[in-house]
């Protein structure tokens, strides 16, 4: 692990193995952290924050644009590490880190524009407001998306001040100790950055009550968010988190067919289902339901599931034997409860998918509303056809009708149409008749179990500062 500055074991000297999801073989061992590598790693930020949070925004940002640069001359190497410990092809896996220093970039630039301002209260007094870091920040990133996750997180939080805990994946912790070793390089006060590799349970619960940590940002499901809330609500620590979703895609009777259905195909199997803003349900109207549904089978017909190292690889395996085995759950309950598997449901045998951890392709039509398919986030390469819908009104009611309110996409060539769809669906994101999913100036975060606050654009900027009031009296002397 990283503590402080210094490579070091865990404190008991236990290790775990991390295994290849291709192959299920063990590609190496990590230090597996508990309460007292964390009490380091803590001790190492506060430390640090002073020194780190004097120093100018332009400094901070300076570095900050470094950190973007390593991550593009190493990309080759971070695409290496996201096909071994996270199964990702290599025909992605080599563009991602590119994508992620931009958003180190953007962070780093933009944090130059945050202002205070003036309040005009009065002519005897002045007052103004300022930004400030907010202190020692947790950040505690998902698997399945190894290093976006990490700099999503620590980008903004860095630049602005901060000093930063990277508690990442244990399953494919890889890409955050190779972001160290190109932290290393830099000229950062000793424990400005730290990544302590373990579970949640234990790594990520004793950051999360730990009284020397100002603020926890957590991208992962919701159960485990809830967990985390209750955990700091012990000290009332500041909080962001990117949670669950299970997204609805509403293709209406006058929408282009052929787009929508290229658009979420690559949206439903990216990353093989793997991502929070992953098509959740689809309601099609029944005008078009035929030929959408048609055209979504053959598409994903011909898609490459196979080897990630293969250069036609278009979909490897999932993550973990563990996550694999929770997606074939949910596959064997919605035919239990009556949906009609219409492609894929069946762990493939023929090599090389024999012994990674492969889910193939998987369609379900005719689900209803009240399946538990419908209702809960799979995250795996499963597509959800809901039961055939006519009315606007009744849609809008039926995607609404969920405890997640992260994203939404609604095919229309009636913009006006759109709008109004998009006026009523409760998700943070709304697309109509695209989808762009955007770059790191837009802002990304859902509504009711699907977080707080957000991440990405200005927005997500502010979510890693304090804002102080300072009130002076000037006829005073």
């Amino acid at each position: 692990m990283w503590v402080g500055g210094n490579w070091i074991d865990a404190g008991s000297g236990k290790t775990y193995p991390v295994f290849n999801p291709a192959t299920a073989e063990v590609v190496t061992r990590l230090p597996l952290g508990d309460q007292t590598d964390v009490d380091k790693a803590v001790e190492a930020a506060r430390k640090a924050f002073p020194i780190w949070s004097k120093k100018p925004q332009a400094e901070r940002s300076q570095i900050g644009m470094k950190i973007a640069a390593l991550i593009r001359e190493n990309a080759g190497e971070f695409g290496q590490i996201d096909t071994l410990d996270h199964g990702s092809p290599t025909k992605t896996a080599a563009f991602t880190p590119i994508v992620t220093a931009d958003r180190f970039e953007w962070a780093a630039y933009n944090a130059r524009s945050l202002m205070g301002h003036t309040i005009p209260s009065s002519p005897d007094e002045l007052v103004y407001l300022q930004r400030e870091p907010v202190g020692v920040v947790a950040c505690i990133t998902p698997w399945n998306g190894p290093l976006p996750m990490v700099v999503s997180k620590l980008a903004p939080a860095l630049v602005l001040g901060n000093t930063c805990i990277i508690k990442p994946p244990s399953i494919d912790s890889l890409a955050a100790l190779k972001l160290a070793e190109l932290l290393e390089k830099l000229d950062l006060p000793p424990g400005t950055v730290n990544v302590v590799t373990g579970p949640g349970s234990t790594v990520g619960e004793a950051l999360a009550v730990h009284r020397g940590v100002d603020m926890v940002s957590f991208t992962g499901s919701s159960e485990t968010g809830k967990v985390i809330m209750a955990l700091t609500s012990k000290s009332v620590k500041r909080l962001q988190m990117e949670l669950g979703g299970k997204n609805p895609v509403i293709i209406l009777d006058d929408a282009d067919v052929n787009t929508a259905v290229g658009e979420m195909f690559t949206h439903q199997f990216a990353n093989c289902g793997q991502l929070c803003g992953s098509p959740g349900r689809f309601y099609i109207h029944e005008k078009v339901y035929d030929e959408f549904l048609e055209k979504f089978i053959a598409v994903t017909k011909k898609m490459i599931v196979g080897d990630p190292n293969d250069k036609q690889t278009e979909m490897g395996p999932l993550v973990s034997a563990e996550h694999r085995d929770r997606v074939e759950d949910y596959i064997k309950l919605g035919v239990e409860e009556g949906a009609k598997l219409v492609l894929g449901g069946k762990r493939p045998t023929t090599p090389p998918m024999d012994k990674g951890y492969y889910v193939v392709p998987t369609i379900f039509t005719n689900v209803t509303q009240k399946m538990k398919i419908a209702r809960e986030e799979i995250f795996g390469p499963v597509a959800v056809f809901m039961e055939k819908f006519n009315s606007d009104d009744k849609v809008i009611e039926a995607a609404n009708d969920n405890v997640y309110g992260l994203a939404a996409w609604v095919w229309t060539k009636d913009i006006a149409r759109g709008i109004r769809f998009a006026n009523e669906i409760q998700a943070g994101t709304v697309w109509v008749s695209t989808g762009f999913p955007g770059g790191p100036e837009l802002p990304w975060g859902g509504f009711k179990e699907s977080g707080i606050g957000k991440e990405g654009s200005l927005y997500g900027l502010y979510e890693y500062t304090n804002l102080k009031r300072i009130q002076v009296d000037l006829m005073k002397h």
